[in-house]
């Protein structure tokens, strides 16, 4: 079944990770998600691949980045009423602190989604919600269905 099949199915947390494995980055890094009630938690587990700063031990930033594009795009697609994949337009993100190697965890608020536009902000952090690692705002350009 491939990934557009597969949205089409009422979104949980086994589809979610159905998804996540029809993905092949999502599925290298390993990224899990958890639904609790109407929010999606993203997990991205601890791996020593994913080290970018050896000394430290820190993620490369460039894992938490796509780590943060994942969640937004299938947080989108889980809320969307006619599901399809979106298309990133731009993706803006702030490294706050060194992500060391922890399980990370994400979350997202779908800001806006208009006919064609949609608007997500995600948080990344490891211990603390209230200490994020990285924070970032995407744009998505959603395929028109007709």
């Amino acid at each position: 079944m491939t990934l557009s099949e597969l949205i089409l199915h009422e979104p949980n947390a086994d589809s979610l990770q159905l998804w996540l494995k029809k993905v092949p980055y999502a599925a290298y890094l390993g990224i899990k998600a958890e639904v609790h009630g109407n929010e999606i938690l993203f997990i991205l587990p601890k791996d020593k691949k994913i080290i970018g700063n050896p000394v430290l031990p820190a993620i490369h930033g460039g894992v938490v980045g796509a780590f943060m594009e994942q969640a937004a795009i299938f947080h989108l697609i889980a809320k969307m009423d006619d599901p399809s994949v979106p298309k990133i337009i731009n993706f803006s993100l702030d490294y706050l602190r060194p992500a060391r190697l922890r399980n990370t965890y994400a979350q997202c608020t779908l800001s806006r989604q208009g006919r064609l536009i949609a608007n997500i902000s995600i948080n990344a952090w490891q211990e603390q919600s209230d200490k994020p690692n990285a924070i970032a705002r995407a744009h998505f350009l959603i395929p028109d269905s007709n």
